[in-house]
């Protein structure tokens, strides 16, 4: 995590001086062409951050190998510690896509491997840097992919202490240490619940009523519900683990919105990172019930259905229930 002014980083799409590497003291020049998000924020007491819409980096965890880190080059800003890829994000782009991004472009780390965890803000005011922690979902190996770093290397969570670590990283490694085992929460949506559940004429275009519902998931912020029992709670006391470092963390949501019969195929009008839309070849309950054996062992799963059958069947799986008006309600319109 890098809370602190740096040299600003290079990567696929923003051309580096070929004659500077890893190695070298003097840093690469900027691109003429380059991301707006790609320049300096000043704090009022003359502190430069990089990153205009903020910046944000990731932390994987193999249970195996350890956790995934970056040996910093040479002239990047604390060069020759240890940190986790990352950088600047982009206008309107969220910290899980950006990191996973900036992961990319650095490590080589394949978006499509990870299970994104928790998210851990260090907020400056003006400018704000997230931690994306995820767990590997299959092994890969990571690779420097351009002269921000000298190597990647898995490392054992403890002998992590033991290395150089970059100073915003090592401030924040007793928070993260901390979320490493922590599981997400994966809400499984009935579409044809939820669709049931108002009568608004939806059985003439069944279609076009899911995408209406997937486009109110795509904007919803599940932070207004993860509330009053329900079963992302973490195992430690996070607020007090935060605070004690000016950091906060927050368990990452997940939702999948099961779509069958006439709505297959139906889809939100703009992506979310949040947002898998599944489409059931045939019924939507064995689906759900499916998904539901498919992750309960590494996430807590909610289930949104006011099916009586269906609960039952989710229980046995190992998830829990909420009825559709838990959701509703707080679906934007």
């Amino acid at each position: 995590m890098n809370t602190d002014p740096q040299v600003p980083p290079t990567g696929p799409g923003r051309p580096f001086d070929d004659a500077v590497t890893s190695r070298s003291t003097r840093a690469p020049r900027l691109p003429r062409l380059r991301d707006p998000g790609d320049a300096w924020v000043e704090g009022p007491d003359g502190t430069r951050y990089w990153g205009r819409f903020g910046a944000a980096g990731l932390l994987v965890i193999d249970p195996e190998r350890g956790v995934l880190l970056q040996h910093r080059a040479s002239w990047s800003h604390h060069g020759d510690t240890w940190g986790v890829p990352g950088g600047a994000l982009h206008e309107g782009e969220a910290p899980v896509v950006g990191a996973c991004r900036e992961a990319a472009e650095e490590a080589g780390v394949p978006a499509e491997a990870l299970v994104p965890l928790v998210s851990v803000v260090a907020d400056r005011g003006v400018w704000h840097y997230t931690t994306i922690v995820a767990a590997a979902r299959e092994a890969f190996e990571a690779r420097a992919m351009d002269a921000e770093s000298h190597e990647l290397r898995w490392v054992p969570v403890a002998q992590v202490e033991h290395l150089p670590l970059h100073p915003g990283f090592g401030s924040a490694w007793p928070v993260l240490v901390e979320t490493l085992g922590w599981r997400p929460v994966h809400v499984v949506v009935d579409v044809a619940n939820l669709m049931g559940s108002v009568p608004d004429g939806w059985w003439r275009d069944r279609r076009g009523s899911a995408a209406r519902w997937l486009d109110r998931l795509a904007r919803w912020d599940p932070r207004s519900v993860q509330h009053e029992g329900t079963p992302q709670d973490p195992p430690v006391d996070h607020p007090a683990v935060s605070g004690d470092h000016g950091l906060a963390v927050e368990v990452l949501t997940h939702v999948t919105a099961v779509v069958e019969g006439a709505a297959r195929g139906a889809r939100a009008s703009a992506a979310a990172p949040h947002l898998t839309v599944v489409d059931a070849r045939e019924s939507g309950d064995d689906a759900i019930v499916t998904i539901v054996r498919r992750l309960e062992s590494s996430a807590s799963v909610i289930v949104v259905t006011a099916d009586r059958e269906l609960r039952e069947r989710v229980a046995e799986a190992g998830g829990d229930v909420r009825g559709v008006t838990w959701l509703r309600d707080s679906l934007p319109e």
